[in-house]
């Protein structure tokens, strides 16, 4: 196959045991799941039923609501149907824009800034948050986005910040390269990510938590949880679901900022905002969602995420996973088109997304 787009897909997206259709089963697996934790970790999840990170027996991580259930059988259905949105995809030559951003985190003012795709980069409170960077382009990988400033140029980051293992949100190249700019970096992940990130960094402190979980920053003005998503996760072909997915909620006195990582739709938006209040931002992935019937499970649609940022209660939306890296069937730029179209259908400000603008409220 000639397009890195599809190794990509065939290696990443849909789970493949030596080529044979491989599923959930819900009922048969109900009784050999048991529920897990970082023990060195807090956990702020105050419902009575709340167990823990649930996992099989055979150490594979399972969705809390709806177990992933695809096949390589699906893989091929879209691969060997015509995309019907080829034409306009081809047609449609816009690009994101980009806002050069090097004098504003030289300013020492708080920001938060948007790299493109699922890259972000913060400084609230004086610390500094870097969350999957994938900034150089790869084998499988090819930004369609310019960077708002070189990787040489940002200030010294205080974490690293990992939602799954998946190549457009875990990249090998640039995780080293920040480990050596660094050193002092704590990278914190999810539960099964140490024995992958410990072999590319320079010794730092790797910390990982499971759903509910709060890592340990030692800064009073900053409460970070790693919170469930509707994913999974795979690097090669026998570690699937072995290392666990999901996404971050920032607490601080002044706000509470919510970065979805990958996701399908589900109930466990309506349930992070119970738990850990509405985010005055809610960070939300909107791309590679065509086609719907085979994205679904791992990617929420523009107009599904605006119904999930109700629910959660949001007063900001700001939308990401799209415009960067071409992963899917539509437009680069169709979940922004949607999203404005949408717009009236959302209880809350749409952030108009500019990769390196400062979108801090």
């Amino acid at each position: 196959m000639k397009n890195p787009r599809v190794w990509f897909i065939l290696l990443l997206i849909i789970p493949i045991f030596s080529g044979i259709m491989w599923a959930y089963n819900e009922d048969n697996q109900e009784n050999k799941v048991r529920y897990v934790s970082n023990p060195s970790l807090i956990t702020v999840h105050n419902g009575l039923v709340w167990k823990g990170t649930p996992q099989l027996k055979d150490g594979t991580f399972r969705n809390l609501y709806k177990p992933f259930d695809s096949s390589f059988w699906d893989l091929l259905t879209w691969k060997w149907n015509e995309n019907p949105y080829a034409e306009a995809k081809e047609k449609d030559t816009r690009t994101l824009e980009v806002q050069d951003a090097s004098q504003l985190v030289k300013s020492g003012d708080d920001f938060m800034v948007w790299l493109g795709h699922a890259s972000f980069l913060f400084r609230i409170h004086g610390s500094v948050y870097l969350i999957d960077p994938i900034l150089m382009d790869n084998i499988f990988l090819k930004r369609e986005s310019d960077l708002p400033l070189e990787m040489a140029d940002f200030p010294p980051v205080d974490y690293i910040m990992i939602s799954h293992n998946h190549r457009d949100h875990c990249d090998k190249q640039t995780i080293s390269k920040l480990a050596e700019q660094h050193p002092k970096a704590v990278f914190l992940t999810g539960l099964g990510m140490k024995d992958l990130l410990k072999g590319w960094v320079e010794g730092q402190e790797i910390q990982e938590a499971g759903w509910y979980q709060q890592f340990e920053t030692g800064d009073p003005n900053m409460e970070i949880t790693f919170v469930p998503s509707r994913h999974w996760t795979r690097r090669w072909l026998s570690d699937t679901n072995k290392r666990l997915w999901g996404g971050f909620y920032f607490s601080s006195p002044d706000r509470k900022i919510y970065f979805m990582g990958d996701s399908g739709d589900g109930i466990h938006f309506e349930e992070i905002s119970t738990q850990m209040g509405s985010p005055d931002i809610a960070i939300m992935g909107v791309g590679a969602f065509r086609p719907e019937w085979f994205m679904e499970q791992s990617h929420i649609s523009p107009t599904d995420a605006i119904q999930a940022f109700n629910r959660m209660q949001g007063a900001h939306f700001f939308p990401m996973h799209f415009g960067t890296f071409d992963l899917s069937d539509e437009p680069m730029l169709e979940p922004l088109d949607l999203l404005i179209q949408h717009q009236e259908d959302l209880e809350g400000e749409l952030i108009y997304p500019v990769i390196g603008k400062n979108f801090l409220y």
